[in-house]
């Protein structure tokens, strides 16, 4: 297909596809796995037996405007000395892929699910993770319940987890949500037609409030990007919109946190190893420092997260405006998240932006592989049962789940380079104001702060580095490649 007979959406198909099969991704799902899916017919039932029946409670999911893929419901219950019981449904995605079936050996392939701004390039068959191990609206689904009682202080009092049947009662989004719990907007349909639903989500918000707080003065760090999303009409891109932070998205946030983290005990519990999350005490802290006191803040010459969230709960407030760009310098500063074998008697590194120890993923399994695991590993521990992954087997999983999810981050962001390269094609010799996200030895990124474009700086970046704000002139740019190159100018 030709550059210049391709409609724009069908073009970034074609580069997402390339770009899945550049990175060792498998963009399609393989012969015997599509058979496997046919011998599927219906939702997990063979284990209802051994389940609780929770279908009674008001459960709900909360997600993006257009997921399908729904991998969490929540409900809270306020408790008779004042704490809040808060159940967490995960999908049991193990109940219908086994471990070492063709579908479970694409999904552990990828490792993850790729969303890119084009074409979603789903871990499972959609028949699966769009329905048959999605908490659909008004479905029965089998689910690994993580259910925490948390203090009127936002501590973790008790905490539990088991197998339950549960029901999906609304299907929310968070936008509309978050408008709603902001109060610029009625309850949605989907929350008003359910009794009861509305002061349950308002429970729920209190306790995710909380347990953030609480967090945070234990120096869980206070960051907030953006993320840019194409936006599409009539198949041409008009427009970078940026995603933000919200009241509905915090709920989810937090209370995925204290699944995540009592999960990972939990294992710890029984014996069990597990595959941490980890974030590294940052390498570059000199240069944080550094960002910090260009901004009025003093960091001690030490990795601190409590000092560093001090400081930016005082950036939050001095410029609410320019915070979303300091977060991104920090982040770019600490370094990715990666994943770690952990064993029994063993210490793993926690995780430096949550200010927790105890750490995993959990609760997405339709969309991430790592997630899998832990729930085969806490199925295992439920039964009695040994756990289903050796040594060698976990540390090499989990390495291959970080080094896939770079690759897959990578691809995704190649994608939005490239429609944000067709939203600049026509721009060539603007001038922006932009900060640098990255300086290193292969080059050097800015961002736009309008519209919230990044590029390589080809030319004037000498003594720059991330965090530095610059004024700069796009010079170029290569749909196909997803190149954006500026140049520097005063």
């Amino acid at each position: 297909m030709n550059r210049e007979t391709a409609r724009p959406r069908v073009l970034l198909q074609r580069i997402a596809r390339h770009a899945m099969i550049e990175r060792g991704l498998l963009p399609d799902f393989s012969p015997d796995a599509l058979a496997e899916l046919d011998m599927i017919q219906g939702p997990a039932t063979e284990d209802m037996a051994q389940a609780r029946d929770l279908r009674g409670l008001l459960w709900c999911s909360i997600d993006n405007d257009n997921s399908e893929d729904l991998d969490q419901l929540t409900v809270a219950e306020v408790m008779p000395d004042g704490s809040a019981k808060v159940l967490v449904a995960i999908a049991d995605v193990d109940a219908l892929v086994k471990k070492g079936s063709p579908i479970d050996d694409h999904a552990k392939h990828n490792a993850t699910s790729v969303y890119t701004a084009a074409e979603i390039f789903p871990m499972l068959p959609d028949k699966l993770c769009y329905d048959l191990t999605s908490l659909n609206y008004a479905k029965d689904r089998l689910a690994v319940v993580v259910e925490m009682v948390v203090g009127e202080d936002g501590s973790l009092k008790e905490a539990d987890i088991y197998r339950a049947f549960v029901r999906n009662s609304a299907k929310l989004a968070y936008n509309s949500v978050a408008e709603w719990l902001e109060g610029r907007r009625a309850a949605p349909l989907a929350i008003a037609s359910v009794k009861g639903l509305d002061n349950n989500l308002r429970l729920q918000d209190r306790v995710a409030q909380k347990m953030k707080a609480l967090r945070h003065e234990h120096g869980a760090l206070n960051l907030e990007t953006i993320e840019a999303r194409p936006i599409f009409e009539a198949d041409k891109v008009t427009d970078l919109e940026a995603e933000m932070r919200n009241r509905a998205k915090d709920i989810i946030e937090d209370l995925m946190i204290a699944a995540n983290g009592v999960t990972a005990r939990y294992l710890d519990s029984k014996g069990f190893p597990s595959l941490r999350r980890v974030v590294h005490k940052p390498k570059r802290w000199d240069r944080i420092t550094e960002v910090a006191k260009d901004l009025g803040g003093n960091l001690p010459p030490e990795p601190d997260s409590k000092a560093l969230e001090q400081f930016l709960l005082e950036r939050k407030s001095a410029d609410p405006i320019g915070f979303p760009d300091l977060s991104l310098s920090i982040i770019k500063l600490m370094g990715p998240g990666e994943y770690v074998a952990d064993f029994p008697g063993e210490m793993a590194d926690g995780h430096f932006g949550l200010a927790v120890k105890d750490y995993t993923h959990s609760t997405a399994p339709n969309r991430r592989y790592p997630d899998v695991v832990t729930q085969r590993l806490i199925k295992a521990a439920l039964l009695g049962q040994a756990a289903p992954y050796g040594k060698d087997e976990l540390r090499a999983l989990a390495s291959h789940c970080t080094e896939e999810e770079d690759a897959a981050n990578k691809v995704e962001r190649r994608v939005v380079k490239s429609a944000a390269a067709l939203l600049l094609e026509a721009r060539i010799g603007e001038r922006f104001d932009a900060i640098v996200t990255g300086a290193a030895d292969k080059g050097t990124w800015v961002r736009l702060f309008k519209p919230p474009v990044e590029g390589r700086l080809v030319h004037g970046f000498e003594g720059l580095d991330v965090g530095h704000r610059v004024r700069v002139e796009l010079v170029r740019t290569d749909v196909e490649r997803g190149f954006i190159d500026f140049k520097r100018v005063h």
